[in-house]
């Protein structure tokens, strides 16, 4: 066998966990976290962020043969019926429809096989090394797997974009062409739960990524494997929200070093523990002469175990 799934692992119950902060990638818990399982219907978060991130949601395609009457859970697409891309997107990610993912995969890149390169190559391209795709969908196949880091990583970036993040956080659609309700449980029982993904196959078992956001901070979780998967979930999130925080410095935040002000270049985002006390201190550099825009001093942030952010401060003015 190809480096992919260990069946013997997934038959044995292995699971895998993580969860991460969404918009640093900060891991804040994990376990089993690069070991390659199958995923189920997860994948549809790679195949729904290409679709969402290159189609035109409002172009209608005519349903081709190979999308009707694909094995597993289905919107139940007929021949030669009238759809666009946006209530595909909803089809595939609600109801987690495998015909809307191989209907999408087709008028993507003309065929499965070909859109399954895109999903690889996307993949590669967000970092996630450990994972394989196959088909759009999720459906068994041993050389199709993925990671929890993988799969989180990959849905983090997916939150980012706005189109992916409505459709996952959506409870009922009414489309042009068809009406879904989310079968995500996550949505109507975590407070502040946002999206995004559930998944089973006996191969597989239970799988579930979760979006929620409390107090600013939005954490992504991703079990594999996982019999109870909604409570666990709901474990891992209540776990990270009473231990963690996220520290926002805005770019325009004004500090002195000495007699000049400055700044940051840019918004930065920092997870930190919420029982911990932090010090924030501007360490000037021994600059006499330098005009707006320059390098003048760093900012530096610790906790009670030292030094855990860094970064240069950019004069406002010249001197």
């Amino acid at each position: 066998m190809v480096s992919g799934v260990s069946s013997q692992n997934a038959e044995a119950g292995a699971s895998a966990e993580i969860a991460m902060e969404l918009t640093t990638g900060t891991v804040l818990k994990e376990s089993n976290a690069d070991l390659k399982l199958p995923m189920a219907s997860t994948t549809k978060i790679m195949t729904a962020l290409i679709i969402a991130e290159d189609c035109d949601l409002d172009e209608c395609l005519t349903v081709p043969d190979a999308a009707v009457g694909v094995e597993g859970s289905s919107i139940y697409l007929q021949k030669n019926e009238e759809i666009d891309v946006r209530d595909l997107l909803y089809g595939l990610m609600l109801r987690s429809g495998n015909d809307a993912a191989t209907a999408l995969a087709i008028h993507h890149s003309g065929s499965v096989d070909k859109f399954v390169e895109v999903m690889n190559e996307r993949a590669k391209a967000l970092g996630a090394e450990n994972t394989g795709f196959k088909n759009p969908s999720g459906l068994p196949d041993d050389e199709h797997y993925t990671t929890a880091r993988d799969l989180c990583a990959i849905t983090c970036h997916s939150m980012m974009n706005s189109v992916f993040r409505k459709i996952v956080s959506t409870k009922n659609h009414s489309g042009k062409y068809r009406t879904f309700v989310n079968k995500n449980k996550m949505l109507y029982n975590y407070e502040g739960a946002n999206g995004v993904k559930t998944g089973y196959t006996v191969k597989a078992g239970r799988c579930l990524v979760t979006s929620a956001e409390r107090d600013g901070m939005d954490v992504v979780t991703v079990v594999l494997n996982c019999p109870d998967m909604y409570n666990r979930s709901a474990q891992i999130l209540d776990d990270c929200f009473a231990n963690y925080k996220l520290l926002k410095l805005d770019e325009n935040m004004r500090f002195a070093a000495g007699n000049a002000l400055c700044k940051l270049k840019e918004d930065k985002n920092l997870v930190v523990k919420c029982a911990e006390r932090l010090e924030m201190k501007v360490v000037p550099l021994d600059i006499k002469k330098f005009k707006m825009g320059d390098i003048i001093a760093k900012l530096e942030i610790s906790d009670e175990n030292g030094l855990i952010f860094s970064a240069n401060l950019y004069s406002i003015n010249g001197r």
